[in-house]
């Protein structure tokens, strides 16, 4: 079964930045549509970003756009999220995850009941 590990969480001061990684295994990773996903206690999951197989299209939360930005390297079976102006209300653990199908809209892109694998998650708490 395809396997996701998170790296990169960590803690940093409001305005700092940081790069999360996630690599996978187990699949083929160049075809998945790849995501990004956050919850902070006592919150719902929440949506940040997912890509298509090449990269050529990214969706981000509204929250996260031009602060937030994701990539993905397919020869090295790994997508990057670089996130930047960290907040506060940016502490969570995040998760990376794919899903089999190709990237539709924004609408499924960004619901986490369209993807297949998770990985653990990656704890990011960002200081004030």
């Amino acid at each position: 079964q395809v396997q996701l590990v998170e790296s990169g969480g960590g803690l940093v001061q409001a305005g700092g930045s940081l790069r999360l990684s996630c690599a996978a295994s187990g699949g083929t990773f160049s075809s998945y549509t790849m995501g990004w996903f956050r919850q902070a206690p006592g919150k719902e999951r929440e949506f940040v970003a997912a890509t298509s197989w090449n990269g050529g299209r990214v969706y981000y939360a509204d929250s996260m756009k031009g602060r937030f930005t994701m990539s993905r390297d397919n020869a090295k079976n790994t997508v990057y999220l670089q996130m930047n102006g960290l907040k506060p209300e940016d502490t969570a653990v995040y998760y990376c995850a794919a899903d089999r199908l190709p990237l539709g809209g924004a609408t499924m892109a960004s619901d986490p009941n369209e993807y297949d694998y998770w990985g653990q998650g990656t704890q990011v708490t960002v200081s004030s």
